[in-house]
């Protein structure tokens, strides 16, 4: 049988083991290609290159 917990937490001991359970941006960087914010190691969605080449084959202009 598993180890069980001998006291109930606190609601204060509750709260700072949530502290930390909080949603975070994810990581922006500058598309080398378009120079919009896309995901680090991700597809571009503004104009779908990636490491240099046409993944996806959007048509868009290049400002």
């Amino acid at each position: 049988m598993a180890p069980l917990p001998k006291r109930r937490r606190s609601k204060a001991r509750q709260g700072n083991l949530k502290a930390h359970r909080h949603v975070t941006l994810p990581g922006l960087v500058e598309c080398p290609h378009c120079h919009r914010p896309m995901r680090a190691h991700h597809v571009c969605p503004a104009c779908g290159f990636y490491r240099g080449r046409d993944v996806l084959g959007i048509e868009s202009e290049v400002a």
